[in-house]
């Protein structure tokens, strides 16, 4: 984008557009099914204290780590190709393409992701995301730190963010203020993680699923909009 736009829509995508905890549960059954629940353990405890160390889930240098005393093992050299062919369009929320569609239809739609600069952007890639905003598309290690960089790529007079973590909707909503719309997404591990914690500020925003934003107009998203709270039942 060279002018700044009236609105821009930022969306998430782990637990916002796709179920990344189904891919992590299938990921823990194969390492499970090849290696046994001791090492699928193993695994994940090195993919955790990856995280500890880069702010974000690295599965490919956890797999580098995994490797050590299993190099004779023939299903090692699978994992990579299971990792990168994952179906991950298999794994979008329901109408999560048409809810790009829309948003593209009322604004400029970027997606803005946590992640390393190779296993993320095949998963988006892989998902069909990258192409339904046509490449619109960043990925930072911590994209709350990185705000000012996604403005200069997108400027734009009002922001709004959809995610599925409340902690850093908060985070996004202390730098940006009034020029930012935050919108929570009640899905995945996160979202229920958020439920026992005090946000503050809270989401501007909450919804159950990305589906719902396909009925919403633009002025629903603008600061002047009413507080919209989750949808009953």
């Amino acid at each position: 984008m060279s002018e700044a736009a009236a609105l821009v829509f930022l969306l998430d995508v782990d637990n916002t557009l796709l179920d990344n905890d189904r891919f992590g549960a299938d990921l823990g059954d194969t390492l499970a099914a090849a290696f046994g629940n001791d090492q699928r353990d193993r695994y994940w405890s090195l993919s955790r204290q990856r995280r500890d160390e880069c702010g974000y889930a690295d599965y490919l240098e956890a797999l580098q780590r995994f490797r050590s005393g299993l190099d004779n093992e023939p299903a090692l050299l699978q994992m990579s190709k299971y990792l990168l062919e994952y179906p991950f369009e298999q794994r979008l929320y329901p109408h999560a393409l048409e809810t790009i569609a829309h948003l593209r239809t009322l604004a400029p739609t970027a997606i803005l992701s946590d992640g390393d600069v190779v296993f993320q952007p095949r998963k988006i890639q892989r998902a069909g995301l990258w192409a339904a905003v046509r490449g619109e598309v960043l990925v930072y290690i911590h994209k709350q730190r990185m705000l000012v960089a996604m403005q200069q790529r997108y400027p734009a007079a009002h922001y709004v963010m959809v995610d599925d973590k409340p902690q850093l909707l908060a985070d996004m909503k202390r730098q940006l203020g009034q020029r930012l719309t935050t919108v929570f997404v009640r899905q995945g591990h996160y979202a229920a993680a958020g439920e026992h914690e005090r946000i503050e500020p809270p989401p501007d925003q909450t919804i159950a699923c990305i589906d719902e934003l396909r009925g919403r107009k633009l002025e629903d998203f603008l600061p002047s909009a009413p507080t919209i709270p989750l949808a009953a039942g």
